[in-house]
């Protein structure tokens, strides 16, 4: 593991950016066996955080306590709790967008279990101040190395083959969100639309959706900077391997991928009036199209220009269109 993490942390120059300030969105809820070693991955960032804005969904364990701690032993570090919705992970992130400052120039999204390595923020930071044009929406994130409950036994997360764009984040997500970071354009955007939404599948795949659909840009590093536990509480997971693929073409076969994407285009309906026309277009494309005759259903695909990662990601939508379970 040693030499995995030394390689995981030589990275090239990345010029540091002292004043831009960096919020950390941490959602929880009874993750206590695990906050303590994520939160000190925070104080040893080469950026560190100006904020932790902490929003609870009702733990019952000591995730309250290890918290307040962490406030009294860091006290450079601005920190924020709040009570959470209590609706599930996805609507507790959506509340932490509410809730960012205006004085926030980046936000980082957190999971309660995974720990950060020390270049993290600094890496997204980076990318998300060197753009050209600083009002555009910009979505960073990008590989982990996903491990045991131990932080062993590291396996590199898989990369993208096509670009991150509106088409392809309709039909399939690659923005994980422990990895991402937004800038003020995209969390402005965010915020905005969170207010919007109502129900949505997980909060990373809409906000991937969100700024691809309304023009913004998403920078995807190939450089693993976070430890991604892997265990029986992960909402997601990794997302690799014959059970894996066996696993979603029963999730497609039974219809739940159709049932999501009846979710997220109700979502991203919401919300459809601050995306590019051509996008606009798309979307009604595929609400509408998904639901008629055959060819219409299969047809929708290139028409709309939809595709996942791979090859056989973009044949099981023609499989789930054929079904009737797009």
């Amino acid at each position: 593991m040693a030499q995995q993490l030394e390689h995981a942390t030589r990275v090239g120059a990345m010029p540091l950016q002292p004043g831009v300030k960096v919020a950390v969105l941490l959602a929880t809820y009874n993750g206590a066996w695990a906050l303590a070693a994520q939160l000190h991955s925070y104080t040893s960032q080469t950026h560190p955080p100006a904020l932790v804005l902490v929003s609870d969904d009702g733990s019952s364990d000591d995730t309250r306590a290890i918290v307040e701690a962490f406030a009294q032993a860091h006290p450079a570090i601005a920190l924020r709790f709040v009570d959470g919705p209590r609706k599930g992970a996805a609507q507790n992130f959506l509340s932490l967008l509410r809730q960012v400052p205006d004085w926030i120039d980046c936000a980082a999204l957190s999971d309660q279990d995974d720990v950060w390595l020390p270049e993290k923020l600094e890496a997204g930071v980076s990318a998300l101040t060197t753009d050209p044009d600083p009002g555009q929406s910009l979505l960073y994130c990008g590989r982990s190395w996903e491990c045991d409950d131990q932080l062993e036994h590291l396996t590199l997360s898989r990369g993208i083959k096509r670009p991150a764009s509106f088409r392809h984040a309709l039909v399939q997500n690659v923005a994980g969100g422990n990895t991402m970071m937004l800038n003020r354009a995209a969390l402005d955007l965010c915020r905005d639309a969170a207010y919007e939404a109502r129900k949505i599948v997980v909060h990373d795949w809409w906000i991937y959706q969100m700024v691809t659909g309304a023009g913004g840009r998403v920078l995807f590093d190939d450089r693993p900077w976070i430890l991604y536990r892997q265990h029986e509480g992960n909402l997601i997971g990794a997302n690799r391997g014959v059970a894996a693929k066996k696993k979603r073409l029963k999730m497609l076969v039974s219809g739940r991928f159709r049932r999501w994407n009846t979710v997220n285009i109700r979502a991203l309906g919401a919300s459809a009036h601050r995306f590019t026309p051509e996008n606009r277009a798309t979307l009604t494309l595929f609400a509408q199209d998904r639901n008629g005759a055959l060819w219409r259903r299969v047809s929708v695909i290139w028409r709309a220009g939809l595709y996942r990662q791979g090859l056989s990601g973009t044949l099981s939508l023609y499989l789930a269109a054929i079904l009737r379970r797009l």
